[in-house]
């Protein structure tokens, strides 16, 4: 904040707040709950003082799992919302510079923007991803027990990857499995499917209940979450015996993953790691298959900067977490994906997972 001019952060409940106060999010919902004045839900920080938490009365008795460390005022419903909060901002002292959080709420920012002046607003949440992106040895420790909660659901479930089967079914299978591994939640919706064209199937629209066919592969993306650290995590399983044509995309497939992590050294940039990664799916002609990026930090969000992907020039980090997942997808034909997570060092990448990735084919 001292560097970049910042006077005082206002941060919403969120990866970013969580990391500095251990303040804990709650597992999203698909629907929105709210309470009266939920707007005002948040943590003023300011340079060398404890941070002042405004909260809702319904968040304070029954959301916060422990009182957080600094000052805790409480908006009840009954009182004045807006003014409350604008009495918090204003008594800590003059702010030339207001940062606020990305995913703070329009109507936080208005508020804010009211107190302090538009003109004196700027996105804050930079300024935390340039402290979590860089993970150290005990978060490093914690993101392998999300891993290893993946992987574990991901044996559990292979067997299960059959013809008749349906992804809805093996959707549901890995839920189950996450828990019982002990996952939080799964960071993400789990996705299993067969391709991403029109009439595939696909545990996130109508054909998720349609049975699996012979000679089909079948693509699973998921993650688990241990202490808020997230991870994300990818495997094919083919059902039936692949054609020689399949066993090559696996194999091009592979060589991609390979090629990513092995470039991403400290000092590389992030578009230069997506290049190597996507090189030998080029080099096969099957560029224009592959629809994705090579991945995407991850730590305690599920998607952080930096992106590894074209646009990016941050140049990689020791310590950098961030995910490894080449896909081709062909439409009509077949689709070959797996991911992995991947710590930037000195000499590379390295795996955080230990989770085989030969193809596997269920008969």
């Amino acid at each position: 904040m001292e560097a970049e001019g910042v006077d005082l952060l206002f941060l919403a409940p969120s990866a970013d707040l969580e990391y500095l106060t251990g303040v804990e999010r709650l597992i999203p919902t698909f629907g929105q709950s709210s309470y009266a004045h939920g707007w005002v839900e948040g943590a003023f920080l300011r340079r060398g003082a404890d941070p002042v938490f405004v909260l809702p009365r319904m968040v304070a008795a029954f959301e916060l799992d422990h009182e957080p460390e600094g000052e805790l005022v409480v908006v009840n419903e009954q009182d004045d919302g807006p003014a409350v909060f604008e009495r918090v901002a204003r008594g800590l002292g003059t702010s030339a510079t207001v940062a606020i959080g990305d995913r703070v709420w329009a109507e936080t920012t208005l508020h804010l923007a009211h107190i302090f002046g538009a003109e004196r607003l700027r996105t804050g949440s930079a300024l935390v991803n340039e402290l979590r992106r860089r993970k150290t040895s005990e978060e490093l420790e914690v993101m392998g027990r999300a891993i290893a909660m993946a992987e574990q659901a991901m044996a559990a479930v292979t067997p299960l990857v059959v013809a008749g089967a349906t992804t809805a079914d093996l959707a549901e299978a890995v839920d189950h499995e996450l828990r019982a591994a002990g996952s939080r939640t799964p960071s993400f919706t789990t996705h299993v499917f067969t391709g991403l064209g029109e009439g595939e199937l696909d545990s996130g629209t109508a054909t998720a209940h349609e049975p699996l066919r012979e000679e089909t592969a079948v693509m699973f993306d998921f993650g688990a979450v241990a202490d808020g650290y997230c991870s994300d995590f990818g495997r094919t399983i083919y059902v039936g015996e692949p054609p020689d044509e399949y066993r090559e995309a696996y194999d091009v497939m592979l060589a991609a993953q390979e090629a990513g992590r092995a470039a991403a050294a400290a000092g590389t940039t992030a578009a230069e790691v997506n290049a190597a990664c996507r090189a030998p799916i080029e080099e096969a002609g099957l560029g224009e298959h592959f629809r994705h990026r090579m991945g995407h930090g991850i730590g305690l969000g599920l998607h952080e900067r930096p992106f590894i992907s074209p646009e990016e020039e941050t140049q990689l980090e020791p310590g950098m977490t961030f995910t490894d997942e080449p896909s081709i997808i062909v439409p009509g034909r077949f689709g070959v994906r797996i991911e992995d997570i991947v710590v930037c060092e000195e000499g590379g990448g390295r795996k955080l997972g230990s989770y085989p990735a030969a193809l596997v084919a269920n008969g």
